[in-house]
């Protein structure tokens, strides 16, 4: 497979990444049973699989690493918040304004991922 076939794989992992947490959350809010839908619960687990799959196949074939790169080291530590604030939101949170506030956590983790994804500065809005 080649480099630019990959990066496609990852860019489209990421907009479904995103797109699948915002719609979990959003059933979350509204008390949805499609929630507990097998396939809501085991889909985010195989895109983010293949998510993080491509993403250390382009770090491999790219030559560029996490903690030698500091951009890439800014994602994987974003990565690390994005997940934990998810989890929070959407299984762990005891109150429902706990689990809105890791909601918005979350999603400016993921907006923190992709703006150094795109301008390869760990300090984006600074």
């Amino acid at each position: 497979m080649s480099y630019l076939a990959i990066k496609h794989l990852h860019l489209s992992c990421v907009v479904l990444s995103g797109l699948g947490f915002a719609l979990r959350a959003t059933w979350m809010w509204r008390a949805s049973p499609l929630l507990q839908h097998p396939l809501a619960r085991r889909l985010p687990h195989i895109i983010d699989s293949l998510l993080l799959g491509s993403a250390l196949t382009l770090a491999w074939l790219s030559g560029q690493y996490p903690f030698v790169e500091g951009w890439l080291t800014a994602k994987v530590l974003g990565l690390l918040v994005y997940i934990g604030c998810g989890t929070i939101a959407l299984k762990r949170g005891r109150t429902p304004s706990i689990r809105r506030h890791f909601v918005l956590l979350a999603g400016l983790s993921y907006a923190y991922i992709v703006g150094v994804a795109l301008t390869r500065q760990p300090a984006i809005f600074f």
